[in-house]
C-alpha cells in the first residue's frame, strides 16, 4: 500500500512539472505570436542587404522571447539572486531592441553590456572574491562572448539549434554533477528555443531572432558558464562554446589579415561562406554547426576531469583544421 501511495505521489509530482513547463511553452508561444502583431503595426522588419544571407523581407526581433522568458522565471522563482540576473538582462536586452529597431552607437552598447555584466559577476560574487585583472579579463571575454555569439547569428535556425546544442551540454553537467543553478534557469532559456526554432527553422522563416534574441540568450548562457566556471574553479566549460569560438576568433583573424573593419558587418564567417557562396540550405548548415557542438561538449563532458584538457587541446586543433576548408571554398567560388 505504501508503495503504491509512493508512486500515486511521484506520478502527480512529474505530471505537475510537466504541466507547469507546458505552461511556460504555451505563453511563450503567445508572446512571440503577440510581438508578430506588435512588429507588423510598427515596421519592425529586416530588409536584406548586400551583406545579409536572406533575400526577403522577415520580421526582426522574435529572438524577445528569451527575455520574455527570463520574466516568466523571476515570476515563478522570485530571489533576489534572480531579480540581479533579470535587472542585466533586461538591461541588456533593452538596448539590443532599440539597436534592432533605429541603430545605436557602439559606446552606449558598450556602456550597458558592461553594467549587465557587473550585475550577473554581482550575482556570482565575483567582486571582493576574484583579483581585479581577472575580474578585467572576465568582463573582456564575457562581453566578447555575447558579441561574438549575435556576429553568429545569420541565417535560418544556427542561432536556436547552438544554443539547445549549449544549454542541453549545461544542463545535463548540472544534473549529472551537482546543481550550479536551479534546473528551472536552464529549462526555461531551452523551451524559448524551441518556441523560436518553431517560427525560425524554416526554408523561409517567420522571423529572425535579431540583436535582441542573440545578445539575450548569449548574456543567459555566459552567465551559467560564469556559475559553473567559479562552482568547479575550471574554464575547460567554455569548450561548450567551441564551435562559435573558432569561427569568430579564426574569422577576426582573417578580416585583419584583409586589413577590415572588424565591427562591420561581413560574409566571411565559415557558415556565410557554406550558405552564400556554396548555396547550401541554411538548416543543414545550422544542423552542422549544432552536431559538431553536441559531439565537442560531449567528449568534454566524458572525459572530464582526467582527460578534459588534451580532449579540449585535440578538438581546437580539428576544428581549426576544417575552418581552414572555408578558403578552398573560398578559391571554388
Amino acid at each position: 500500500m505504501l508503495h503504491l501511495v509512493k508512486r500515486i505521489f511521484w506520478m502527480y509530482y512529474n505530471w505537475k512539472i510537466f504541466m507547469s513547463y507546458f505552461i511556460v511553452f504555451a505563453l511563450l508561444i503567445v508572446a512571440e505570436l503577440f510581438y508578430f502583431r506588435v512588429a507588423d503595426k510598427f515596421n519592425i522588419i529586416d530588409k536584406p542587404n548586400e551583406r545579409s544571407s536572406h533575400n526577403y523581407i522577415t520580421i526582426r526581433g522574435g529572438g524577445v522571447i528569451y527575455w520574455v522568458a527570463a520574466l516568466l522565471y523571476l515570476l515563478f522563482n522570485f530571489s533576489s539572486d534572480v531579480l540581479l540576473f533579470f535587472t542585466g538582462i533586461t538591461l541588456i536586452a533593452g538596448v539590443s531592441f532599440i539597436d534592432d529597431i533605429t541603430g545605436l552607437g557602439q559606446k552606449v552598447r558598450l556602456l550597458f553590456h558592461l553594467i549587465a555584466m557587473s550585475c550577473v559577476f554581482y550575482l556570482a560574487g565575483v567582486f571582493g572574491y576574484i583579483p581585479w585583472w581577472i575580474i578585467i579579463i572576465g568582463y573582456i571575454l564575457f562581453i566578447g562572448i555575447v558579441n561574438a555569439y549575435n556576429f553568429m547569428d545569420g541565417i535560418n535556425g544556427i542561432t536556436g539549434l547552438y544554443s539547445i546544442a549549449v544549454l542541453s551540454s549545461l544542463q545535463y553537467v548540472n544534473l549529472v554533477y551537482g546543481n550550479f543553478v536551479n534546473p528551472d534557469m536552464i529549462w526555461y532559456p531551452l523551451i524559448a528555443s524551441v518556441v523560436f526554432l518553431f517560427f525560425n527553422f524554416r526554408k523561409r522563416a517567420k522571423c529572425f531572432a535579431g540583436d535582441v534574441g542573440a545578445v539575450s540568450i548569449a548574456f543567459w548562457i555566459v552567465t551559467l558558464l560564469l556559475l559553473l566556471i567559479l562552482k568547479t574553479k575550471n574554464i575547460i566549460w567554455l569548450g561548450f562554446l567551441m564551435v562559435y569560438g573558432v569561427d569568430a576568433v579564426m574569422t577576426i583573424l582573417h578580416r585583419i589579415y584583409l586589413k577590415e573593419n572588424i565591427m562591420e558587418a561581413h560574409r566571411l564567417h565559415f557558415y556565410q561562406i557554406m550558405a552564400n557562396e556554396k548555396k547550401m540550405p541554411h538548416r543543414v548548415v545550422s544542423i552542422i554547426y549544432f552536431t559538431l557542438q553536441l559531439v565537442c561538449s560531449a567528449l568534454i563532458i566524458a572525459f572530464y576531469p582526467t582527460l578534459g584538457w588534451w580532449v579540449f587541446v585535440a578538438l581546437l586543433i580539428i576544428l581549426m583544421g576544417l575552418y581552414s576548408v572555408k578558403f578552398r571554398l573560398m578559391k571554388q567560388v
